[in-house]
């Protein structure tokens, strides 16, 4: 019963080994992109565009039409009761 403790032992920690090493080759990648990511937008503000505007922009392109209706209805509300608008 000994040698198949072993075994499975060694099965879950090859099966963990797998896993973190996954997870630290996409965290590389995670970071790479994240490198690209700030290269464009470091462009695009050498050509003049407001960064923050696009950062606006790529985030409310995220989410679906009815999520983004009722960000901006409460923005709206919340502009309109500090008397911004």
């Amino acid at each position: 019963m000994s040698d198949d403790t072993d075994t499975s032992q060694t099965v879950a920690a090859g099966q963990l080994r797998a896993f973190i090493e996954r997870i630290e080759r996409l965290e590389e990648e995670r970071n790479t992109i994240g490198d690209d990511i700030k290269e464009v937008y470091a462009e695009a503000k050498g050509t003049g565009f407001d960064v923050p505007a696009m950062r606006t922009i790529v985030a409310l392109r995220r989410k679906d039409q009815a999520e983004r209706q009722e960000a901006e209805s409460i923005l709206d509300l919340y502009m309109a009761a500090l008397g911004m608008v």
